[in-house]
């Protein structure tokens, strides 16, 4: 069956012009591409008529028929979204009498005919994506649609990601949670728990929709639901969560411009979908770099650049203006590459520049551009010498209008023109500036930056010392003695201690005692001895005297008792001691960003400093503080950069200077440093750490150092002394309050 088309055929329809420009304004892959100058010939060449027919394969052949033969077949592309093939006919005029032409055919819906600039181009609107072929047969123009065709760009997005490769076997996973959160830069997050870290996830762009697939995973009945985030106020409208055959597919509907990304953390993935803030002066929107748009291939043969920058405005849709200036012909063979790195390929190899304002991009010669721009900067600039002033009001409300005048005078800032001036009112603390329109604008965009509440933050320091001692002493007294009379001299041989009770036993019998409490040793010693012997000072029997200073307890004893006051005495004396102690500080100070606060507390010990014959002697004094000096910065993350100087001091020992002077010593810890926290965290910034082991013995020479024997002739004592010394800072940013004035 075949459909012939004559000039002389009635309009079925008239088509509006702009339903034509959407035809072939979307994206496109170029396929081939050939311009060429017309001739005087081919002025008079038409395209008289047009036949559609079924090939032996079923493919859909279409003829067009022309007045005259053409050289080269015409250029054309395909676009996929939606599908339509346009070819352009150069030097041929439209003899069909109509716009647009109704095909009764499954493939080819329908023709669109537009004559313009000395050419005709044909657009025909498919029912599916197909490619094509060209051909000449003489006077006609054979075009045969061969197949299905898959955008380039359709392709690109619908492409999958595998983020997590599922893991080998017949492992069932499950979701155990679906979440949606908004971002501190307005992204949307999607936070889904997993039921393992194994599971296999695949994530591809659809049309509008973003779509992910978690493989043999299974979903709650719960989870099965639609979340509808419009409220949230990021990219994010819409997530749909279903069971798909062995999968659970999540389908995200975003708004406006986006872009997205995706990471795991053990059990949880999270998806993020960031807002892209449109810039008009960029070829194609996006935070990431390089190039980003669809892709296309061109051939061109000695082609005029004008007629490429036509093609990539065609495929594209933006508003290319080229310059009178921009001639010249080029070859090149591209294929497969994004349009905005075309256009950058052939501006470079023709030493051209763009310039782009939202849709519309001017391009033209560097140098070119240059001048222009100097013309208009240089024209600006005498505007501003020939515009009249114009005087505005500002009053400061946070900032001294002082400071101000002196920031917006400053030769080095150049906020004010040279014909701009600045006046303060101290009393009112108003600003005024008289300048031009563009300064005035300048300056009342700075004054909405800076005359703002200054944030502030309260800092809270926890300086701990915690101290663990240890002691454990052992000490003895020993003693022997023996008397006997000789020619009436009494004879005998012990120790003794000036501190210990005297009783003498006189020659007549009689006894001379001191008065106090005796000590176990010598109850026991008095206990064994009895009467006494005359002639012999009680002193306490003592050869070796090594007892513990203040023992929490004694054992005394005889050991040997030879009658007639002939005794061995044994006292044991010992001590263990075991002392904890932790002292905390805490100090707090409130200070605003990028301020310096300070806070002590403690003592100032005094002293006398010697004078001499002319000067009398001063009293001076020592500072023995806990002291906390800091200075914050609020980073625009809700961090808090720190300046920290922390001091705890004490009072050590005095040191004598002679003359009866002295001068206390401070015992100082010290830290120093600079550190950066979030907000309501803790941080340890500092620590000091001593720990002191002694172990004493005090002996009698020689007789010590005998096995086990020794211990009767000598003191041990061991001590362990540990300190630590700990600084935690935690700074809290304080909120602000607002507060409704009457």
């Amino acid at each position: 069956m075949a459909t012939t088309l004559q000039g002389n055929q009635p309009m079925k329809g008239v088509f509006s012009r702009w339903l034509w420009a959407m035809g072939w304004v979307t994206g496109l892959v170029l396929v081939a591409a050939t311009v060429f100058s017309v001739s005087a010939h081919a002025q008079t060449n038409r395209l008289e008529n047009v036949a559609v027919s079924k090939g032996s394969s079923g493919q859909t052949i279409v003829r067009f028929s022309l007045s005259s033969p053409i050289s080269q077949a015409p250029a054309g592309f395909a676009i996929a979204n939606p599908p339509r093939v346009a070819l352009d006919f150069p030097g041929v005029a439209n003899g069909l009498g109509g716009v647009r032409q109704a095909i009764d055919d499954d493939v080819l819906r329908s023709l669109n005919l537009i004559q313009s600039g000395g050419k005709t181009r044909v657009v025909m609107n498919l029912n599916k994506p197909q490619q094509f072929k060209t051909d000449l047969d003489g006077n006609m123009v054979v075009v045969m649609l061969t197949g299905e065709l898959q955008d380039e760009a359709t392709a690109a997005s619908q492409q999958v990601q595998h983020f997590a490769e599922a893991k080998p076997g017949d492992i069932q996973h499950s979701l155990r949670d679906v979440d949606f959160r908004r971002g501190e830069n307005g992204e949307g997050r999607v936070v889904v728990d997993l039921s393992d870290n194994s599971v296999g996830i695949d994530i591809r762009q659809q049309g509008k929709q973003l779509i992910v697939d978690f493989l043999k995973t299974d979903l709650p009945h719960n989870l099965a639901r639609r979340l509808d985030v419009a409220d949230f106020g990021t990219p994010v409208m819409t997530i749909d969560t279903f069971v798909q055959g062995n999968r659970t597919r999540m389908v995200i509907e975003p708004k406006g411009l986006w872009e997205h990304s995706a990471y795991q953390t053990d059990k949880q993935f999270a998806l993020e979908i960031k807002p892209i803030v449109e810039d008009p002066n960029k070829l194609t929107q996006g935070s990431r770099q390089g190039y980003k748009g669809d892709k296309l291939s061109l051939n061109f043969q000695n082609v005029e650049v004008r007629a490429v920058l036509q093609v990539i405005a065609d495929f594209t849709g933006l508003n290319i203006i080229t310059s009178d200036t921009v001639q010249g012909n080029l070859t090149l063979r591209l294929k497969d590459i994004p349009w905005d790195q075309a256009l950058d390929i052939i501006m470079q190899t023709k030493g051209l520049d763009m310039r782009k304002n939202g849709s519309v991009v001017l391009i033209a010669p560097r140098d070119e551009l240059a001048l222009k721009e100097r013309q208009q900067f240089e024209a600006m600039q005498q505007i501003g010498d020939l515009e009249p002033l114009q005087t505005e009001m500002f009053q400061m409300n946070y900032q001294k209008a002082q400071n101000l005048q002196k920031l917006l005078s400053d030769p080095n800032q150049k906020f004010l023109s040279k014909r701009g001036t600045a006046v303060v009112d101290e009393r009112t603390n108003i600003l005024f500036v008289q300048d031009t329109a563009v300064r005035l604008e300048e300056v009342r965009q700075l004054i909405r930056r800076i005359d703002i509440t200054v944030r502030q933050v309260l800092i809270e320091a926890r300086i701990v010392i915690a101290s663990d001692s240890f002691s454990r002493k052992l000490g003895v007294r020993f003693g022997s003695q023996a008397g006997f009379s000789f020619n009436n001299y009494a004879v005998g041989t012990t120790g003794s201690l000036s501190t210990a009770p005297t009783v003498t036993v006189n020659t007549d019998g009689t006894t001379t005692r001191e008065t106090r409490t005796p000590t176990p040793f010598e109850i026991a010693s008095r206990t064994t001895r009895g009467a006494g012997f005359p002639g012999y000072s009680d002193r306490g029997g003592l050869n070796v005297d090594l007892p513990v200073g203040n023992p929490a307890g004694s054992l005394a004893m005889t050991l040997i008792n030879l009658g007639s006051g002939n005794l061995v005495n044994l006292e044991l004396s010992a001590l263990e001691a075991d002392k904890r102690g932790k002292v905390v500080s805490s100090p707090r100070v409130v200070t605003a960003d990028n301020q310096t606060a300070v806070i002590e507390q403690g003592t100032e010990i005094p002293y006398v400093t010697p004078g001499s014959a002319n000067s009398p002697a001063t009293v001076s004094f020592k500072k023995a503080v806990l002291r906390l000096e800091v200075t914050p910065q609020i980073t625009p993350d809700n961090r808090v950069i720190m300046n920290i100087d922390i001091r705890k001091d004490t009072v050590g020992q005095r040191v004598q200077l002679g003359g009866g002077f002295e001068v206390p010593s401070v015992d100082t810890k010290n830290v120093t440093t600079q550190i950066s926290v979030n907000n309501g965290d803790t941080a340890v910034i500092g620590g000091i750490y001593e720990e002191e082991v002694l172990n004493d013995v005090d002996k009698v020479p020689y007789l010590g150092d005998i096995p086990l024997l020794g211990y009767l002739f000598k003191t041990t004592g061991r001590s362990s002394n540990k300190t630590e010394l700990l600084v935690f800072l935690t700074p809290r940013i304080v909120k602000e309050t607002v507060e409704t004035v009457r």
